[in-house]
């Protein structure tokens, strides 16, 4: 009997069958297709000549793959596509949170964009987190204007922990979105960091955003990062705020004033502006404009290129020099040992990086 409590012994008790549980999984869900393979290099070369951002964002995701398979291929593209790039402008824009860096682009990305000939690539890097290493990737719906317009690509990238999001990667992908012909290129960090020194390793010119009434201004004065800002804005200038972001602009204006002069010569300049009520765009946008026509009449914006270039071979050597090491299977073996060693206090940490050291170099020096 299914159910003995539906005895006649028990006959002042009744158990009902209950009602069928609906599956878990949703019965109108649509299954998704198998990815598409990526294109042969040579298709995907062309497309990016062509300006077809399709292709584009399928070989961007192709640099920010870790898979080596995708390393090497990703490297064939940029090859090839590296002849017709360098012809753009590259401006990195940094800021604190909550600065208004998204907002500020949408408004210097549309007045970039009033030229009929100017198209826009803006590469925003979004800070991955550290324990579950995912990423919003929200940047691009705080561009509403930008997003849609036919001349923009709009990039979101997760820093998936590499010097606060600005590494290799974004390099090689600023060589894609020249080839494929956009003249402007934004690179938008997290926040002011350590990331600030990879962004001003691959741009001309270096937009610090700062905002007035949030505290000590001079506390937002950091040495490191104002002797590489070519420019300083202060954003929010606006109703009842203009008064203190004039007086954060006279005070930046002064703390300028104790820094060296830039190895370009050029003066960094102090505005105010406001990017949601856009006011004050074309003065920021002129001072840009000034400091390329300075940096190229000197012969510093060539000379720049070229240290950037010099700066990127040495990064990539560092960079596969360490893979190599952590992706060695004897290192890898031997690592676990010393890891349990040194945890245990049987031995330094010092003498146990110098033992693997010297394992790795015996493995190879033949």
């Amino acid at each position: 009997m299914e159910h003995p409590e539906n005895a006649p012994d028990y006959a002042g008790l009744t158990v009902n069958e209950g009602v069928a549980q609906p599956p878990i999984v949703n019965p109108y869900l649509q299954r998704r297709g198998r990815r598409k393979p990526l294109p042969e290099t040579s298709v995907l070369v062309e497309g990016i000549l062509k300006g077809d951002v399709t292709t584009l964002a399928r070989a961007v995701t192709l640099v920010e793959s870790t898979s080596p398979e995708h390393y090497a291929r990703a490297q064939e593209v940029i090859e090839k596509c590296l002849p017709y790039s360098g012809g753009a402008r590259r401006i990195g824009i940094t800021g604190v949170p909550g600065a208004g860096k998204s907002t500020s682009i949408d408004v210097f990305g549309l007045h970039v964009l009033r030229d009929p000939k100017a198209r826009l690539a803006v590469l925003a890097i979004d800070p991955s987190s550290e324990i579950s290493r995912g990423s919003i990737l929200g940047d691009k719906t705080r561009m509403e204007k930008l997003s849609i317009h036919p001349n923009a690509f709009i990039r979101p990238s997760p820093s998936a922990g590499s010097l606060g999001g600005v590494a290799r990667r974004t390099r090689e992908t600023i060589v894609l979105c020249e080839a494929a012909g956009f003249n402007n290129i934004f690179v938008e960090t997290v926040g002011v960091g350590q990331s600030e020194t990879a962004v001003h390793s691959m741009v001309d010119f270096f937009l610090l955003i700062q905002i007035a009434g949030g505290g000590d201004e001079l506390q937002g004065i950091k040495r490191g990062i104002m002797e590489m800002a070519d420019g300083i804005v202060i954003n929010k200038a606006d109703g009842d705020n203009i008064q203190r972001a004039q007086l954060a602009q006279a005070q930046y204006r002064s703390a300028l004033q104790l820094f060296p002069p830039s190895p370009s010569g050029w003066k960094p300049e102090v505005l105010t502006y406001s990017g949601y009520f856009e006011l004050g765009i074309d003065e920021v946008w002129d001072m840009i404009d000034r400091y390329f026509a300075y940096v190229d009449g000197n012969g510093y914006f060539d000379q720049r290129r070229r240290q950037q270039a010099r700066y990127w071979m040495y990064e990539t050597i560092d960079e596969q020099l360490k893979n190599h090491f952590y992706n060695d299977p004897d290192i890898a073996a031997r690592l676990a040992v010393l890891d349990r060693d040194v945890q245990s206090n049987r031995r330094s940490p010092f003498l146990a990086a110098r033992d693997v050291l010297t394992n790795y170099f015996n493995l190879y020096s033949k």
